[in-house]
């Protein structure tokens, strides 16, 4: 099972300042379109050969995000599998983000 976020959860954690790496799943071209701060890309397809490039403090939740919160499950499940301890997937998306937490985030 893979534990899912709501989008106010997350912006109380960055708020904190609680260790949080998010990773991004979509592909570049929506990456560029619109991200959330300090986000790292890895294209869903492409997340086999990048996960080994995350660097992930050991108490640091990862939040994986893509459009509107499929491709992120997929992209948990297969950091989960890889030995991530602390990860989950952002409900809803950045669609979810742009409509609930930062309109300025551009929707698509």
């Amino acid at each position: 099972m893979i534990t899912q976020i709501e989008p106010e959860e997350l912006q109380a954690r960055l708020d904190a300042g609680e260790l949080t790496v998010l990773v991004d799943v979509r592909e570049p071209w929506e990456h560029e379109y619109c991200h959330l701060n300090g986000a790292v890309l890895l294209p869903l397809g492409e997340l086999d050969e990048g996960a080994e490039t995350l660097q992930v403090a050991e108490d640091a939740l990862v939040v994986v995000y893509c459009h509107h919160g499929v491709r992120s499950l997929h992209g948990a499940a297969y950091l989960q599998g890889q030995g991530v301890a602390k990860v989950a997937s952002l409900r809803g998306g950045i669609e979810a983000w742009s409509t609930r937490i930062n309109p300025k985030i551009p929707r698509y």
